[in-house]
């Protein structure tokens, strides 16, 4: 499991936030996750494996948000209490 972070400018409430979940979720149908956050100007996304960072730079774009950053890293789903 992967867990990608994606830095995006431009958010500026619940309903961008939307609007980049939709768009990520309808350009990659595979993954597990996806949670924008405006306040953190980033999007995490859960797939059994990487994501193409060029499609996902012109998927943000393509909505009028800013692409910053893309980060992949092996994601371990925590036990209950974190354990």
């Amino acid at each position: 499991m992967r867990k990608i972070t994606v830095g995006i400018d431009g958010m500026m409430c619940g309903m961008c936030e939307s609007h980049i979940n939709d768009a990520i979720r309808q350009k990659f149908p595979q993954i597990k996750k996806v949670s924008a956050d405006r306040k953190k100007k980033q999007a995490v996304i859960l797939s059994e494996s990487d994501l193409d960072e060029q499609t996902v730079r012109e998927t943000i774009d393509a909505t009028g948000y800013t692409f910053l950053s893309y980060a992949s890293e092996e994601y371990k789903k925590k036990g209950l209490f974190g354990f």
